[in-house]
């Protein structure tokens, strides 16, 4: 691997999204990252994370190397300390109280290895009253607010399309991560970073918590309006949907003379933001009888050249057929031994000198254990030997 982290060496202990996403991110830039799986003899069946070579798995997992290790036994145990003492970062989804009881815990590794960063993703958070509940993606979505705010009205809570506690759990532990190598290199010492599911929801809500935490208020379910900015929603075509946002006087004041519906510049229910938003559901149903007469393509360009913020609402083989996601290249391709060139999706920020890559695909489970190993200074022998007895 080369990239901009590719001096370092991670310890990737986790499983399913939330973790996976992190580690993700480190191994995208270069980082070393050993994949630690246990033994299928030990499991059976695919494990937790899906099909190995499903898209789930494939997206989450490349770039790194995988090895076994039955962490059940002290001899795997011990060599998973090997390895940590050699490394710069561990990364964990276990349930709280699962990584002290293998004896694997940050107070244990740091002790090993005082510069290690030590980096957990939990459902909760590590302590407090319900640090022992398992975490899952919907769960936080609910707790943190998210499916409050998420819907038409008075349709009931609605989880997001995609699982977004997890995958924002993962890029907060991600960046975490990366400001604890960087005081590192004033300080010599690593530490212990923690992320949890209910957090990276709650942080995600963004303007809305701060509503209530400032203002008292506490919103309710907006649909496809804008809770605030108002008119911005979702509009029927001729022949499908569309994107409009036209917050602010100046832009209301183009959008309005796109559609040739100046009239509503002079009615008074609209003249201003805070009109416009007490009547909503009125100025919504003036637009859209406009926007009936004409195709979403025909809308998209002569809004978008009036400079009014439109956009079509796509499915998602639309997304990658489109010719700007084209021109970005966030799908990107690699080979896989038996799938052949797959694509998968990048990175969403670019580098100028040292931009990610994506330079191998998800690897099969425990296809590094003897190349990994043998840098531990494990003979061939010694590593059969090991396989034979369920260690590795």
């Amino acid at each position: 691997m080369h990239g901009p982290l590719a001096r370092f060496k991670v310890i990737d202990l986790t499983r399913v999204r939330a973790g996976p996403t992190a580690v993700r991110q480190l191994a995208d830039w270069g980082a070393d990252v050993i994949k630690v799986e246990t033994p299928e003899a030990v499991e059976g069946g695919e494990g937790l994370g899906g099909p190995r070579h499903g898209p789930d798995f494939q997206n989450l997992h490349r770039n790194k190397r995988s090895i076994t290790l039955n962490l059940k036994e002290p001899e795997g145990l011990a060599i998973l300390k090997r390895l940590a003492a050699g490394a710069d970062v561990l990364v964990e989804n276990y349930r709280p109280d699962v990584k002290h009881r293998l004896g694997i815990d940050y107070e244990t590794i740091r002790a090993i290895n005082p510069r290690i960063v030590y980096a957990s993703i939990s459902g909760f958070g590590q302590d407090g009253p319900y640090a022992a509940r398992p975490g899952f993606d919907q769960i936080a979505q609910g707790m943190g607010g998210l499916m409050w705010i998420t819907g038409l009205p008075g349709q009931g809570p609605v989880r997001a399309g995609i699982p977004i506690a997890d995958l924002t759990a993962g890029i907060f532990c991600a960046m975490g991560i990366l400001v604890a190598l960087l005081e590192r290199e004033v300080s010599g010492e690593g530490q212990w970073v923690q992320s949890s599911l209910l957090e990276a929801q709650i942080a995600m809500l963004d303007f809305q918590a701060a509503r209530w935490l400032i203002a008292k208020e506490v919103p309710g379910q907006a649909g496809n309006d804008h809770p605030t900015s108002i008119p911005t929603g979702v509009f029927r075509t001729a022949d499908g949907f569309v994107n409009v946002a036209a917050s602010g006087q100046t832009i209301f004041a183009r959008l309005c003379k796109a559609l040739g519906a100046e009239h509503l510049l002079e009615h008074p229910d609209y003249a201003t933001d805070a009109a416009r938003s007490r009547n909503r559901v009125a100025l919504n149903a003036e637009i859209q009888t406009v926007l009936c007469t004409r195709t979403s393509r025909e809308w998209v360009e002569r809004l978008n050249e009036a400079g009014v913020p439109c956009g079509p609402i796509y499915k998602m083989d639309e997304v990658f057929a489109d010719p700007q996601v084209r021109h970005l290249g966030i799908a990107q391709k690699v080979q896989h031994p038996s799938l052949g060139e797959i694509e998968l999706v990048g990175q969403a920020v670019r580098l100028s000198r040292t931009p990610s890559r994506i330079e191998r695909a998800s690897p099969e489970r425990g296809e590094d254990t003897d190349a990994v190993l043998a840098e531990l200074g494990h003979t061939a022998d010694a590593i059969a030997d090991l396989r034979q007895r369920g260690i590795v």
